[in-house]
């Protein structure tokens, strides 16, 4: 295994590195070559502009949530991710690394996902480039996104169920890594958020960071200074992706929000910097939730793109470094934050994102009463692919 620890650009302070077989180093380092000269090409941001722009929609509205922000007492803005092509964030960052992918001439892509946002944004992205495209996924997985799994197959993907462990996006990450590794020089492995071996981390945040930016300028033009930034953390992406435009503005406090599951007490949450503790996972050092033996402990989630026992590592720094709070969500908090936002603002928004739209009624209520501040929300995803469980739930029927 190669732990690098003498190349700093691997790492956020104590985390990240390069934790995979030596055969996969080359991998990682064309990657990263063909990374920054597609950087410095004005011809590769071009395009990938020209496609966000006039294929995505971009730029997403950043929308005053009326009603929400008189539940609340606060001035609530909403990042419209939901309005996406392909109803999620993924897109920024699938379109990005396929791009990348046909650049550096490979004929074939393959990805892990969970709640199968990520998995559609790449079949998306293949779909249209012109190239092959497997999509790893756990069973339990496809059973609750039916709806994505089709939309997959539909544009040509080939879904691969995974039924290893929980059958979740831990295993299904695993079962990608292990696909890439034995086909390393023929395919590109689009990794879906802000996790796994250096350069990933950084290369997701980049494409990702579009929405940051954005939601600097729109609130800028509105005059608006923003005191609150809250996004859904699992891997990380769509919330490192909102919060670099703001890291280095120490006036804006920002807020990871992470899975509590049935609740931290309990084993069943996949609260990673709540309760995990330093380890390495999927070729990362950062927070794990494992057991006292070091082995990766279960974690649960109503959320099929939360339940992950890590954190990408630029989150993990953030955490110990006190920039971002992170607090975790249960369940129950997410869903009825989700009816609230349905029925309140007619924005049905994807579990994940409910999560996030969950942590309003906890920062509420703590800041200083008859002053409303400026809190703005990454609504991430938007909840098609979700009605399955929201009816499950609704209808009393017990849904795991």
């Amino acid at each position: 295994m190669n732990n690098n620890h003498k190349n700093n650009k691997a790492y956020y302070g104590n985390f990240g590195g390069q934790f995979v077989p030596e055969t996969a180093m080359f991998a990682l380092t064309s990657l990263e070559n063909a990374y920054n000269e597609a950087k410095k090409d004005p011809s590769f941001s071009e395009q990938l502009n020209d496609l966000l722009k006039n294929y995505v929609g971009r730029p997403t509205p950043l929308y005053y949530a009326k009603n929400l922000s008189q539940h609340y007492q606060h001035h609530i803005y909403l990042k419209r991710e939901d309005l996406n092509h392909t109803g999620a964030h993924k897109i920024n960052n699938a379109l990005g690394q396929v791009l990348l992918a046909k650049r550096m001439g490979k004929k074939k892509v393959i990805a892990e996902t969970g709640a199968g946002q990520h998995g559609v944004a790449t079949a998306t992205a293949a779909a249209l480039l012109g190239l092959e495209c497997n999509i790893y996924m756990g069973a339990t997985d496809i059973e609750r996104q039916k709806l994505n799994v089709f939309r997959m197959e539909l544009l040509g993907a080939k879904v691969v169920a995974i039924t290893d462990g929980l059958q979740t996006l831990k295993e299904a990450t695993t079962a990608a890594i292990q696909a890439w590794v034995a086909q390393i020089e023929e395919v590109f492995y689009v990794i879906g958020s802000a996790v796994g071996p250096h350069p990933y981390p950084a290369i997701v945040r980049d494409f990702q960071s579009v929405i940051g930016n954005e939601t600097q300028q729109q609130l800028a033009t509105l005059g608006i200074k923003p005191q609150h930034i809250i996004a859904c953390v699992g891997g990380g992406s769509n919330a490192i992706g909102i919060f670099s435009a703001f890291l280095n503005d120490p006036s804006v406090k920002l807020y990871g929000v992470e899975a509590g599951g049935k609740g931290i007490d309990t084993d069943e949450h996949a609260a990673s910097l709540t309760l995990g503790k330093e380890g390495i996972i999927h070729g990362m050092k950062t927070y794990v939730l494992q057991d006292k033996y070091g082995q990766i402990s279960p974690v649960h989630s109503i959320s099929a793109g939360l339940d992950y026992p890590g954190v990408g590592p630029q989150h993990a720094h953030l955490f110990q470094s006190g920039r971002v709070t992170y607090a975790p969500i249960t369940d129950d908090e997410a869903m009825e934050a989700l009816l609230l936002t349905t029925q309140q603002e007619g924005i049905i928004p994807a579990i994940e994102s409910a999560h996030a739209l969950a942590y309003l009624s906890k920062l509420c209520p703590t800041l200083p009463a008859g002053q409303p501040q400026n809190i703005v929300v990454n609504v991430s995803g938007r909840g098609d692919k979700d009605m399955h469980t929201v009816f499950s739930i609704l209808k009393n029927e017990h849904y795991d």
